[in-house]
């Protein structure tokens, strides 16, 4: 039918006008071209946006402060956490504070990262990424629940090198919390494993077959990370990341290879 058209125009003298595929159609960028200063207004919306999410959650994080605390001791039991200088105790609660906004306004600060990155993907591209945009919020607090799980096994272990009465911790409450925040931030990242393998697949830059056949490459690479990221020097910590991070890669090669089965039986 295409061809028919383009040959009634040419015969009419009228110009010539072929309608591309819409593949093709569907794989451009958003209508609309916005300039550069038009680009650097909304970087700044976007920006304003998150930084004031960051205020609020901040505000609410330093109210609450006193619960959060307790709920990260509990682990290490009825070891004291101690302060060395006078405003020590208000500067602790003021980072837990902006830490546990960073928490809370995160979903806000994702989301317009996500709508300031959109508009240059493809469509194709953006129903890939667009599922995944609040999962990784919920992965993220999934590896920060298996850290806390982690976190008593990684104190009690470390601690078990004490001699009483000749060597004992005294710990301070900024290292405690800074140990504490590095474990919860690297699992949290961790969990972000199986989504970056699912978007590379899905856009055609990595195969089932591929990841299959890395196994041996991935799980070394997988021990040496885990040994790097995991603060404190306790075995418990880099091996139950190492674990995760290797289940996390199976399970998904796993769903990967049952989706990529189910497609051809549903385009026929």
């Amino acid at each position: 039918m295409a061809e028919i058209e383009v040959e009634r125009q040419a015969e009419s003298g009228l110009p010539v006008v072929v309608n591309p595929p819409p593949s093709v159609v569907e794989d451009k960028p958003e209508s609309g071209v916005m300039t550069l200063v038009d680009h650097l207004v909304e970087l700044r919306r976007r920006i304003f946006i998150g930084v004031l999410a960051l205020v609020i959650g901040s505000v609410i994080g330093f109210v609450i402060s006193d619960r959060v605390l307790e709920i990260l001791r509990a682990p290490i039991g009825d070891q004291k956490l101690i302060y060395l200088e006078l405003g020590g105790a208000f500067a602790i609660r003021l980072k837990l504070g902006v830490l546990v906004g960073v928490a809370l306004a995160f979903p806000v600060i994702a989301w317009q990262l996500w709508a300031f990155v959109a508009p240059g993907l493809t469509a194709h591209e953006r129903r890939v990424a667009r599922p995944w945009v609040p999962l990784m919020v919920v992965f993220f607090l999934l590896g920060v629940g298996v850290a806390y799980a982690v976190l008593p096994a990684a104190a009690s272990f470390l601690r078990s090198f004490e001699i009483p009465g000749v060597l004992e911790s005294t710990l301070t409450a900024e290292a405690y919390f800074g140990f504490v925040t590095m474990l919860f931030l690297a699992f949290g990242a961790v969990m972000q494993f199986p989504i970056v393998i699912v978007v590379l697949n899905r856009i055609g830059l990595l195969s089932v077959e591929r990841l299959k056949g890395s196994r041996r490459y991935v799980i070394l690479g997988i021990v040496i990370f885990a040994v790097v990221v995991t603060p404190g020097g306790d075995p418990v910590s880099p091996l139950v990341m190492s674990a995760v991070m290797y289940g996390l890669y199976e399970l998904t090669i796993l769903v990967l290879g049952r989706t990529a089965r189910r497609a051809p039986a549903t385009d026929a």
